[in-house]
């Protein structure tokens, strides 16, 4: 096996989805502490507190306890390399979250005990099913009062129609929750500690012989562990690791991210079953990790991580070759050639220079103003990877600069926050960048818009929220701004100087698709240089 392909074996990269409020950044915390990543973990329920969890660097986060941007978390573990990604749970945060899952090789998917499948899981889940990656599921808050886990596993099959097959089980609910038992070994692991999370917890190990182990559990949480192992092995699932690789079954885990039960168990399991980096579509066919030339793809852009230095980082997935810093590589979009001097690898916002990566690794690139969300880079060659879509908006505003004076700072802070997909901008085909409209699919994008502009750029605005909920990329030929505008609709021009349509409602765009036939409506933004741009523009 040659060098490379040795590195990319021992790589696991994988993002943690999940409901609003579920535990994601707490288990996230807690990888890191049993990966020795970290020595006290943070807890993102403690607002007031002066530790806060890793993964949430952006200050807003850190007062609301909610993840609102994703975050990158690597670290070494058993000889592997383990690239975290963190999403934003809040469902108006979906359009991170689904770059984000387009660099992952596979999805841990984390459910709330007591509420089950939740709504925006079930869009994440479906984002991992279109993309055919493994999915690992943690069945959190095991110990709180919840649904019986036979009833949480049949969900996942009638609800998000998958497979599932739960590697271990829990002893105990609640206040009663002791521990689990491990089937493939048939080994029960009793925790000791005090559960309170922020180190790891101690446990005690043996089988349903052992008479230390059977001694302390309550008799009847015993002999209900006996009677569910005992259905399990009648009418469970088989387990399949072909299934687990296409996406069909889900390895089913239960514990307790806060209080660390189950934790350390669910992350050496994880580790052995998980995918190494795999080959990935392109324009140029299939593109395996061990081919000699460096390639990956840009899925997020972020400005000010350190805000002594206003930087401004690509995030770059590996896809095949080796990077070293300081090659030289190929901007596929715009044809220019330069060079990689600074890159980083990160725990949250705090980086660290890396001098070589392989694929499956995450690294943050210096960016001079030229890359975009799904831009290829590449040694030499021409192809472009799968493009990332964009979510249609639904809700938009016209953004006014309070002070005429922070112009510069106001069109800087628009023009990277935009980038970066926090929301997306049009303007007036008239007017250009002076008061935008921005498109977001949720109301909190607002207001963290409003937030890092204040915060980041020392800029005051305004929001002006518009009466539209729905947006069309009109394609055609001889297209202009005269001929698309109507007494209901908004006609503006995106950054690659596609025109855009707002219309109030379903019904107006129904109107207007019927008295324009000539007209082709997308839901979706065409691609990046493609021939639809208006004309003159």
């Amino acid at each position: 096996m040659s060098e490379i392909q040795k590195e990319i074996q021992r790589r696991r990269t994988f993002a943690i989805i999940s409901h609003p409020d579920a535990g994601k950044t707490t288990l996230t915390e807690k990888l890191l502490l049993y990966g020795g990543a970290l020595r006290l973990a943070g807890s993102v329920k403690s607002r007031k507190a002066k530790q806060h969890a890793v993964s949430d660097w952006m200050e807003l986060e850190k007062q609301r306890g909610i993840s609102v941007t994703s975050s990158v978390l690597q670290f070494e573990y058993q000889g592997n390399k383990i690239n975290i990604l963190d999403t934003p749970g809040h469902q108006d945060f979906s359009e991170d979250t689904y770059r984000t899952l387009m660099a992952a090789d596979s999805a841990v998917m984390l459910i709330d005990a007591a509420k089950g499948v939740e709504e925006q899981t079930k869009k994440l889940f479906h984002v991992c099913r279109q993309r055919g990656i493994p999915i690992f599921t943690f069945i959190n808050k095991m110990d709180r009062q919840g649904k019986e886990p036979l009833d949480l596993l049949d969900e996942l099959e009638k609800v998000l129609n998958i497979k599932s097959y739960p590697m271990n089980w829990p002893i105990g609910r609640g206040s009663e929750f002791k521990g689990i038992y491990e089937r493939a070994t048939a080994k029960i692991e009793l925790f000791t500690g005090s559960g309170h999370g922020a180190t790891i917890v101690p446990t005690q190990t043996g089988d349903l012989t052992d008479p230390a182990i059977v001694g302390a559990i309550n008799e009847q949480v015993y002999q209900l562990l006996k009677d569910d192992l005992e259905l399990l092995d009648l009418a469970g699932d088989e387990f399949d690791s072909e299934l687990v690789a296409r996406g069909e079954l889900t390895p089913v885990f239960f514990g307790s991210a806060l209080t660390n039960f189950g934790v350390e168990a669910f992350l050496n399991s994880f580790i052995k079953m998980a995918p190494a980096p795999h080959e990935k579509n392109s324009s140029a066919g299939i593109i395996k990790p061990e081919q000699p030339e460096f390639s990956g793809f840009v899925f997020k852009i972020q400005a000010n991580m350190d805000p002594a230095h206003r930087d401004r980082l690509a995030f770059v997935r590996i896809c095949s070759g080796v990077f070293h810093r300081g090659m030289m590589v190929k901007h596929v979009p715009t044809g220019k050639v330069i060079r990689l001097a600074q890159s980083k690898q990160f725990m949250a916002q705090d980086a660290s220079t890396v001098d070589e990566a392989y694929p499956g690794d995450i690294i943050g690139i210096f960016d001079p103003g030229i890359f975009r969300i799904g831009d290829t880079i590449t040694e030499k060659s021409n192809f472009t990877f799968e493009p990332i879509p964009k979510f249609p908006p639904e809700l938009f505003a016209r953004v006014h600069l309070r002070d005429a004076m922070k112009r510069k700072q106001f069109v800087k802070g628009i023009e990277q926050l935009t980038n970066e997909g926090a929301v997306q901008r049009f303007r007036y085909p008239d007017i250009g960048l002076e008061s935008p409209v921005l498109g977001a699919v949720g109301v909190l994008q607002f207001e963290v818009l409003e937030y890092r502009l204040t915060h980041e750029y020392g800029v005051d605005i305004s929001i002006e929220h518009l009466p539209y909920s729905l947006a069309r990329w009109a394609v055609g030929e001889n297209l202009t701004a005269r001929s698309l505008k109507s007494m209901d609709n908004l006609v503006l021009l995106d950054d690659d100087d596609n025109y855009v349509v707002l219309f109030r409602n379903q019904w107006a765009f129904n109107w207007e698709a019927e008295r324009h036939k000539e007209v082709t409506y997308l839901e979706n933004p065409p691609l990046r240089g493609a021939a639809t741009t208006a004309a003159g523009a």
